[in-house]
């Protein structure tokens, strides 16, 4: 008995269904492309900043083995010395007091000065107004500051600050007419500070200073 065409038609459809049904499970009952757990191994953990180790030199206020022997008997007289925290007053006075030698500011000079500096200011204060002129000073970059050395002798402590900062000094003279001078220039000093140990006052003040190779 011949099988009708209609029937024909229907099994080669159910066919052609079966072999896509098995086509589509070849391909999604498999893993395709990277997976979420490959990538979790494949990518390495990421160090938080803080974590990173970090060279002694590019941390700030790390002294080198030098300096801290040559502050040795200074911490030996007077153990709460910290030569970091030293360091950084010691730069604001050196800012403070070069801006205030430039302006004539005898206030703010004195109590940061022995007298023997504030003399030897005061003499060059009153040369620059004897000429009437006026004079501004002006940091062009923090200056660097090393301490060198510091010790203590009998009751009197001392340390010495090694200074290098690019000024911009502009004088302005008494004739209104005549065009401001401006100089920038970079200057390298050798201070001196010292304080009385066990003094109500433990402030330091500047006793010297001295060029000092660039």
């Amino acid at each position: 008995m011949p099988v009708p065409p209609v029937q024909i038609q229907i099994v080669i459809f159910a066919v052609l269904a079966a072999v896509v049904l098995f086509m589509l499970y070849n391909v999604l009952g498999k893993k395709v492309g990277r997976q979420p757990e490959e990538d979790a191994r494949a990518k390495p953990l990421a160090v938080p900043a803080m974590a990173r180790a970090e060279p002694a030199a590019a941390r700030p206020g790390v002294l080198d083995a030098v300096t801290l022997a040559s502050i040795a008997s200074l911490k030996a007289r007077d153990p709460n010395f910290d030569p970091v925290r030293f360091l950084e007053g010691a730069r604001q006075a050196h800012e403070t007091i070069v801006r205030a030698y430039a302006a004539g500011d005898r206030e703010t000079l004195k109590p940061l000065l022995t007298p023997t500096v504030m003399g030897s200011f005061e003499a060059g204060i009153a040369a620059r107004e004897s000429r009437a002129e006026t004079e501004v000073a002006e940091f062009l970059h923090p200056a660097r500051a090393d301490l060198e050395q510091a010790s203590a002798e009998d009751n009197r402590a001392t340390a010495k600050v090694r200074f290098l900062a690019e000024l911009r000094n502009t004088v302005t003279p008494a004739d209104a007419s005549a065009e401001p001078q401006i100089e920038e220039r970079r200057v390298a000093e050798l201070w001196t500070f010292e304080r009385t140990l066990g003094a109500s006052d433990p402030n330091w003040v500047l006793a010297r200073t001295e060029p000092a190779a660039a």
